[in-house]
């Protein structure tokens, strides 16, 4: 018997209060920014802003749990979309504070709407330099060294923001409108499932989704937006689904872990085709600059640790202790592809039950193991993490969307440490899931 309306206000009351505190915190970081300025000044400010996140994630965490535990009524979302609206707007109209990439992107698009390839030259190019402003090309990071590093998809996207409105609002507009997209189909996906729509707190009140997208203006918008539709296609059986894969892939690379939890046997094999042909398409459209087409994918593999090890948590951790031998990252990465491998061809092959809860669970679980495989040093990586979080949440996945504000904290002596509180949990809480049941959700656990 439904409840009376009365109790189910009061007890929304602790819900809504926690959003009030969660964009209390997001106006106090934001306020911490030097006026006129990209950033905070000072370190103490700075500090100011990292307990400020950390702060924001435990208030997310407990507004999780708190609409988890008592479903809020089918009309509560509209209230959490306002406070969603209200979290990102003074962000997105305020230049970013936490990461300079998004200059990056205008620039790529500035570039396109000369009509110059991305791909070809150093922001630092003398051939570029009646390109050069005072409001972007001197926050671009790694201009004298780095051609561009971001894959073909995502370039398509900074030309058409760089001929409409060229400019670091205007690129973050257009991440909203990929939030829009994961929003819509995230709705759609709790529909078909039968679960509460409120569950799309999980995703809009998220503090690492909004410092990433609306303050930030990353890239991992689009990967959002994308992966939430093709797992609404993959539901709604679409063959067409492969193309939008493709389109993830070919923004940056990580989506293509999500294939099997995607694929059916009766057409896995158009779609995965349909995905490379994809790929392949977008490539062709900047490849007049032969290999150059990578960008600096492999210096950024270098700066990150990945070619010697120390970049990957695990084997830095194990560094701590002693000496390892230097075939160790290529036997770490070769360890980490032979398991996800193994998890998506289980995923993809064995018999599975239709329906939204079990494609993202198994999504999410190829997707969470991983981020945790690559540990990226970075805190936007692991947003898309949120997207599966709202219809299969389990605990591990959830400390991973949103604890990674910590790394914001590396800064501060050891970084090693930070990256401890963030994946020592994770891994004692995917501990205690196995031996309650597995990492996948049944199809009933809603």
């Amino acid at each position: 018997m439904p409840e009376p309306r009365r109790p189910m206000t009061r007890r929304l009351l602790p819900l809504g209060a926690l959003g009030m505190v969660l964009l209390a915190l997001t106006l106090a970081g934001l306020s911490l920014r030097v006026p006129g300025t990209d950033n905070v000044g000072t370190p103490e400010r700075y500090d100011w802003l990292v307990a400020l996140l950390c702060a924001s994630a435990c208030v997310y965490l407990a507004a999780v749990w708190a609409s988890l535990r008592w479903p809020p009524p089918p009309w509560a979302v509209w209230p959490m979309l306002a406070l969603a609206v209200a979290l990102r707007l003074p962000l997105i109209v305020s230049p970013p504070i936490l990461s300079s990439d998004v200059y990056r992107y205008v620039w790529d698009g500035r570039v396109q709407a000369a009509g110059i390839n991305p791909y070809r030259y150093v922001p630092d190019d003398p051939a570029l330099a009646s390109l050069r402003d005072q409001a972007i090309f001197p926050h671009i990071n790694r201009a004298s060294y780095a051609h561009t590093i971001y894959p073909p998809a995502a370039q398509v996207l900074y030309a058409l923001v760089g001929r409409v409105w060229p400019t670091v609002t205007g690129m973050k507009l257009a991440m909203m409108g990929w939030e829009c997209l994961a929003v819509a189909c995230l709705w759609g996906l709790l529909a078909a499932a039968g679960l509460p729509t409120a569950r799309l707190l999980i995703y809009l009140w998220n503090p690492l989704v909004i410092w990433s997208f609306a303050d930030n203006g990353h890239i991992d918008a689009m990967v959002v937006g994308l992966v939430a539709l093709a797992l609404w296609l993959r539901v709604r059986r679409a063959r067409w689904t492969g193309i939008v894969l493709g389109l993830a892939v070919a923004t940056k690379f990580l989506p293509a872990v999500i294939a099997p939890a995607l694929w059916r046997r009766r057409d896995g094999w158009l779609m995965a085709g349909l995905a490379a042909l994809t790929v392949a398409a977008l490539y062709a459209i900047y490849a007049g600059v032969g290999w150059q087409v990578f960008g600096f994918l492999s210096g950024y593999g270098r700066e990150e640790g990945l070619d010697s090890g120390a970049g990957f948590w695990l084997l830095d951790l194990l560094r701590r202790i002693g000496p390892l031998p230097r075939w160790v990252a290529a036997a770490y990465i070769g360890a980490a592809v032979t398991l996800l491998a193994a998890l998506g061809a289980w995923i993809a092959f064995r018999r599975r039950p239709e329906g939204a809860v079990p494609v993202a669970a198994s999504a999410g679980l190829l997707m969470t193991v991983l981020t945790f495989a690559v540990s990226p040093h970075y805190p936007w990586y692991f947003a898309w993490l949120s997207v599966p979080c709202v219809l299969a949440p389990s605990p591990a996945m959830l400390w991973l969307a949103a604890a990674p504000v910590l790394i914001y904290a590396a800064g501060y002596g050891d970084s090693l440490l930070w990256s401890c509180l963030l994946y020592g949990p994770t891994l004692a809480l995917v501990s205690f899931r196995l031996m309650n049941g597995g990492l996948v959700a049944r199809p009933d656990a809603d």
